[in-house]
């Protein structure tokens, strides 16, 4: 059975520790031109909203270090407090909001390979890899990340660590397969990442 292909970046599945998973607030300032979605990696944007009380974020490229995932959005600023996360998708492009953001370097996550040029096999579990970024869905406002499985190594600096295939069903060792990975270059790591075995 093939498995399907739908692409929704990373989503937040528990953790290394078995504690929750810490999330915090972060602002994607006005000045940022990419859309930004909920199942994004992300990575420190270098500044704060006017206050200076958050911290900016944007969205991440491949080989980038990263912070952690958009798990959520916030009310947008200036906007009545009725439109809050409830009814917003994801963070329109140029527009100051405030987004939820997992940045616990412990938390695994379920995210789609791509399936092009490789496939995941059994051997590949415990490797790193990197990620590719793509638009993400403005109706659903669902990532369009997946992992580039092409790119897996042993290289520590790789973005993402693989811990296993999604123990369902409906997953296999075959293109479009539904992994486990935790970041493994995470901006808040004690270095810039391990390497993969």
């Amino acid at each position: 059975m093939a498995n399907t292909d739908i692409v929704r970046g990373f989503k937040l599945v528990g953790t290394l520790h078995g504690r929750p998973a810490q999330i915090r607030r972060y602002a994607i300032l006005a000045a940022d031109g990419t859309a930004t979605f909920i199942g994004d990696a992300v990575k420190v944007g270098g500044s704060s909203d006017a206050g200076g009380f958050t911290k900016s974020v944007v969205q991440a490229a491949a080989a980038d270090a990263i912070l952690g995932v958009m798990v959520g959005v916030d009310k947008i600023t200036g906007v009545s407090d009725a439109n809050l996360n409830l009814y917003q998708t994801h963070r329109p492009a140029s527009v100051l909001m405030n987004v939820w953001v997992c940045d616990d370097p412990d938390a695994i996550y379920e995210i789609q390979e791509d399936g092009v040029g490789a496939t995941i096999a059994v051997g590949d579990i415990g490797l790193n890899a990197d990620i590719i970024v793509a638009a993400g869905n403005a109706t659903s406002g669902m990532s369009g990340m997946e992992v580039d499985i092409e790119s897996k190594l042993t290289t520590a600096t790789l973005q993402v660590k693989i811990l296993g295939l999604v123990d369902r069903a409906d997953n296999e060792l075959a293109a479009n397969a539904k992994l486990l990975v935790k970041i493994n270059n995470h901006q808040y790591g004690s270095s810039t990442g391990t390497a993969g075995v």
